[in-house]
């Protein structure tokens, strides 16, 4: 037993094993039959529900998927059926709504060519302006190869580095001149206390570089900026000082998958380890971030939102980690609702019950909740929805039809 458990070590480090840089067919993605136990024991896969959340495969080496010149490809071959739209007209609003970005690749795609999450959820939000100050390869802790993590002195683009430059702790200046010149234009184009939603993605890059997932309250500030739980939370406390106003959603990473270079498949965001825990241990995280700060949550690992897994990953991500085409407008649906909902665009029932099924999605489509279920249980957005006070989800004629028939007969 002890030489097989070597040799599936040994392979395990002579592949270089990472997220897989290519989408593959689905039927070139082969399941594994075999998974390290926690004794360190080989076991057959009886399950593959309790194994996936048992059984954990460590690998040392994954590295993110260098892939914005695909992306960019994708976008040019595949049609995009959602075009930005402009702003209705004027209904008495007194601001526009403006919305910043920060996150990895996830957010940063496509913003080149206006096919990126925030680019969708533009087209999507009336009255909104976005600001999209997400990088590629970054994470929301301090990089361990730099020491301080003085404000003052950081010049890192992580997230904390980036709250902080937007706050006026660090010099914007020197960190993002040199490398990153479109996004300091937009960082001086927009006031924090102008501020109304931030959308946060970050924890996949910390989960490729080891990022320790927290740390004790009697760490050194040093030791809190460079783990996933205290550089968020820093970070995000630094944002509201500046945007009291603002509401926050914060994404965890999405579900992906881990295959060896021939194709075949080695586990998932459930099982693969970096040595310090799982992905999906890196989103719990995220989840513990999003609710002691006591703000929005917005689930990419489980399935509450869609139906992302191994069976439909080949159709919402185009690497088996970053967000294709579909993906970004799936993902852009969803968050909208976050938005439009709290701006009275639509009701609360949009946001609560809109489950996107990836093989049946429709780019074109606007979703529209079910008249009588809502009439039901959710009164009050059924209440405001029947008198047309939402610009983005007006009654049918049959249900206005209705309801002055029942006004008229004393309902």
């Amino acid at each position: 037993m002890k030489k097989r458990i070597s040799s599936i070590s040994a392979l395990l480090v002579a592949v270089s094993i990472s997220l897989c840089g290519c989408s593959l067919p689905e039927e070139s993605v082969k399941e594994a039959t075999e998974f390290l136990n926690d004794n360190g024991d080989v076991t057959e896969e009886s399950d593959a529900a309790s194994s996936l959340s048992s059984e954990i495969i460590v690998i040392n080496d994954l590295f993110e998927p260098l892939l914005e010149e695909k992306a960019a490809q994708e976008a040019s071959t595949e049609a995009t059926t959602e075009e930005e739209q402009a702003p209705a007209e004027d209904d008495g609003r007194d601001h526009e709504v403006n919305i910043v970005f920060f996150g990895d690749s996830q957010l940063a795609n496509g913003r080149d060519d206006g096919t990126s999450i925030a680019n969708f959820m533009q087209s999507r939000i009336p009255y909104s302006r976005i600001y999209n100050m997400a990088i590629g390869g970054t994470s929301a802790s301090l990089e361990q190869t730099t020491s301080s993590a003085s404000a003052e002195n950081m010049t890192s683009t992580c997230f904390l580095g980036m709250a902080y430059c937007f706050a006026g702790k660090s010099d914007r200046n020197a960190t993002l001149s040199e490398k990153h010149p479109d996004i300091l234009e937009t960082m001086n184009s927009i006031d924090p206390a102008d501020v109304d939603y931030y959308f946060i993605s970050y924890g996949t890059n910390d989960f490729l570089n080891q990022a320790p997932l927290d740390v004790s309250v009697y760490s050194s500030e040093n030791e809190k900026a460079h783990a996933l739980y205290n550089s968020m939370a820093t970070a995000i406390e630094t944002l509201k000082a500046i945007s009291p106003d603002a509401h926050f959603i914060i994404m965890t990473p999405f579900y992906g998958l881990y295959v060896s270079p021939d194709g075949t498949y080695i586990g998932d965001s459930y099982i693969v380890s970096n040595g310090v825990g799982t992905l999906s241990q890196y989103a719990d995280k995220v989840k513990n971030v999003a609710e002691d700060v006591g703000e929005i949550l917005f689930d990419g690992m489980y399935g509450s939102k869609f139906d992302l897994y191994l069976d439909t990953a080949n159709e919402y991500l185009m690497d088996n980690l970053h967000l294709s085409l579909k993906g970004r407008q799936i993902v852009a649906r969803l968050l909208a609702h976050e938005v439009n909902f709290r701006e009275d665009n639509e009701p609360y029932a949009y946001c609560e019950t809109d489950f996107v099924k990836i093989a049946e999605f429709d780019p074109d489509e606007y979703y529209r909740y079910d008249e009588g279920q809502m009439k039901s249980y959710f009164p009050e957005s059924w209440e405001k929805y029947i008198k047309g006070t939402f610009p983005l989800a007006q009654p049918s004629q049959e249900a206005l039809d209705a309801y002055k028939a029942e006004q008229e007969n004393g309902g």
